[in-house]
């Protein structure tokens, strides 16, 4: 796993409130990256540029981030494998492979939105220069290896510790701002136009992040638990009330950062681009300096803990998917310097300038390659031979699979969008030919028989009969 397997015995008699609290943490570890400054981007310009209409979007991801994680979590515990092991042990090589390069490609989008977060975050409360700024996030990767020596329970902490400071910033925020009420309760319903699709993408990319479903299938693997199969059941219930707890702090968390763009920015008709731009405008318009620095210190919380748990997801596939073996410093800064580099490059080339929108696109190739994180998630965890009688109900694969078919559906229609509008010629062939390349991996990894060898990967749990929901 990651250095950290079965720390926490979970086999102890103890009273059920104390074994539940034993199993709360890797949700809220995993909840961090739901509000890491790629989140802020989507949140800010969805709000600016259309006020609280896509409240809903936040909502709807949430909801599908609880099934995801949970059938996440369902694997790690009942399978014990994490699901880059799972993908490894299911699909041939070259599918592996690609599916590896995927992650990958989303692994640096998500670590590139946390840099840019950062260093924007360091400019604002210390004046760093911003390409220093993404440089010093580098060194993120030495106190995580400091703080595993300690234990998976006190890396959970320090990160619960950031997700509450983030939580009270943005409770001060909507202190200052007083939204309309009504308003905010109108943006649950249902609307989506061509000009609020991409935003919606980007939320919805940002919401539900493909390598927390790595992360998350690993991180529970943390508890040594009773193999029995009332032990299992117990495991995968307390893991679902710590989704639960997890996730709804993070929704409210993103849907606060939306209503304070909303009540303050697009209620005056002003539309922001720039993260620096939200937070000098905080002041002036609600009237306190408070806001711009509680706005800067939640966010350098944001960046800093999604820092963490993303370098903890990067070793996760890297050993899942290819076996790659390194010592943990090399593994974690080769991981980290691939997103630090571009960072540092865009930073020191243009600035700040584009900054909120490389944030927003960083975001859509995150919901780009969600589907290959979703499909082999659910098959994988609907495949009796790797899941016994855990294997996932009729009705948990259908809303699986609904939630699959929305994001792709989404995706295509951003994808036709673009089509549209770009002129005929040799970029419309390649965005063409990508496309045909995404919808026919997509639909190899849907279909393709699992390889009987998944079977082979797990030991299977005593007292496994009757199907289980």
């Amino acid at each position: 796993m990651t250095g950290l397997e079965q720390s926490v015995d979970m086999r102890l008699a103890a009273p059920v409130r104390w074994r539940l609290l034993g199993f709360i943490g890797p949700a809220a570890m995993v909840s961090v990256g739901y509000m890491d400054p790629g989140n802020w981007g989507t949140d800010l310009e969805g709000g600016a540029r259309f006020g609280y209409q896509l409240l809903w979007v936040l909502l709807v991801s949430n909801l599908i981030a609880l099934l995801l994680q949970s059938l996440a979590a369902k694997l790690g515990i009942v399978a014990r494998l994490d699901l880059a092991q799972a993908c490894r042990a299911a699909y041939a090589r070259p599918v592996v492979l690609l599916l590896w390069l995927l992650c990958e490609a989303a692994i640096i989008a998500c670590d590139l939105a946390e840099i840019l977060g950062s260093a924007i975050a360091l400019n604002l409360l210390f004046g760093i220069p911003l390409a220093w700024g993404a440089a010093i996030t580098a060194f993120d990767v030495m106190l995580i290896i400091a703080l595993q020596h300690y234990g998976v329970r006190k890396l959970e902490a320090i990160v619960a510790a950031l997700v509450l400071t983030i939580g009270v910033c943005m409770v001060l925020e909507l202190l200052l701002v007083q939204p309309v009420w009504s308003a905010v309760a109108s943006g649950f319903v249902p609307r989506l136009d061509d000009k609020s699709l991409y935003i919606a993408i980007g939320i919805l990319g940002a919401t539900v992040m493909p390598h927390n479903l790595y992360l998350h299938s690993s991180l529970v693997q943390t508890r040594r638990i009773d193999r029995s199969r009332a032990g299992i059941r117990e495991a995968l219930r307390f893991n679902r009330i710590d989704t639960v707890v997890a996730l709804n702090i993070a929704l409210f968390i993103n849907a606060a950062i939306l209503i304070l763009s909303a009540g303050t920015f697009h209620a005056r008709g002003l539309e922001i681009t720039e993260l620096r731009q939200a937070h000098e405008l905080l002041t002036p318009l609600l009237g306190t300096t408070l806001a711009s620095l509680v706005f800067a210190i939640a966010l350098l919380a944001a960046g800093q803990s999604s820092t963490i748990t993303g370098t903890l997801a990067g070793q996760i596939v890297m050993e899942g998917f290819v076996r790659l073996r390194m010592s943990p410093l090399k593994r974690r800064l080769l991981t980290r310097l691939l997103a630090v580099g571009p960072a540092v490059a865009v930073l020191a080339t243009s600035g700040e300038a584009g900054v909120l929108q490389l944030l927003v696109l960083s975001q859509v190739v995150l919901s780009l390659q969600l589907p290959f994180a979703v499909v082999p998630l659910i098959r994988c965890t609907s495949d009796k031979r790797l899941m016994g009688a855990f294997a996932s109900a009729r009705w948990v694969r259908a809303l699986g699979w609904s939630a699959c078919v929305l994001i792709t559906g989404l995706n295509l229609w951003l994808v036709s969008e673009t089509l549209s509008g770009t002129a005929s010629g040799p970029a419309l062939v390649l965005m063409g030919l990508l496309a045909l390349g995404y919808i026919g991996l997509l639909a190899w990894v849907a279909w393709v028989p699992l390889r009987s060898t998944a079977a082979s990967s797990r030991q299977e749990p005593e007292g496994l009969g009757d199907t289980v929901c």
